[in-house]
C-alpha cells in the first residue's frame, strides 16, 4: 500500500512516498501554492503519477496540543485535496518535522524531508496500531 505525504504550507508543500510495502518513505518533491488553482493541479498530476493509496497532510499541532490557524488551513486544504482526488485523505500531526528536517539534512528540499519525517512517523503509528490489534 503506497502512501503519500504532504507537509503543507503556503507557499511550498513539501511531497513525500513510501514504497509500495508502505515501510520505506522517501521525500519527493516540492509543489509550489497548492491552496491556488494552478499547484492545485501540479499536486494532482504529482499524485496522478504516484497513485497512493492513502494521503496524509501534516496536521500543525502546537506542544500543547492546541490547533491553531496553521492547522485549521491544513484542514482547510486537506478538505479541498479529498474533494478534487478519489484518494483517500486523512491529517496527521505533524509536530517537530521541520526541525527534524533541518537537523537531518540531505539534498532534498527541507519541506519534502519534513513530509518524509510526517510519513515515517505515521507508518510507525499505523504499524503499531496493528500491532497492538493483532496481540
Amino acid at each position: 500500500m503506497k502512501v503519500m505525504a504532504l507537509d503543507h504550507g503556503a507557499a511550498r508543500t513539501g511531497v513525500a512516498v513510501s514504497d509500495v510495502t508502505a515501510t520505506l518513505a522517501r521525500p519527493l518533491t516540492v509543489v509550489e501554492r497548492v491552496d491556488g488553482e494552478p499547484g492545485l493541479a501540479r499536486l494532482l498530476a504529482v499524485i496522478a503519477d504516484e497513485q497512493p493509496e492513502t494521503i496524509v497532510v501534516g496536521l500543525p499541532v502546537s506542544l500543547d496540543g492546541r490547533e491553531h490557524a496553521q492547522a485549521a488551513r491544513a484542514r482547510v486544504f486537506a478538505r479541498r485535496l479529498a474533494a478534487a482526488t478519489s484518494v483517500p485523505v486523512t491529517t496527521y500531526d505533524e509536530r517537530f518535522t521541520t526541525r527534524l528536517a533541518e537537523r537531518r539534512g540531505g539534498r532534498a528540499p527541507a519541506d519534502a524531508r519534513g513530509a518524509a519525517i510526517i510519513l515515517e512517523d505515521y507508518l510507525r503509528a499505523r504499524e503499531a496500531r496493528a500491532a497492538s490489534a493483532d496481540a
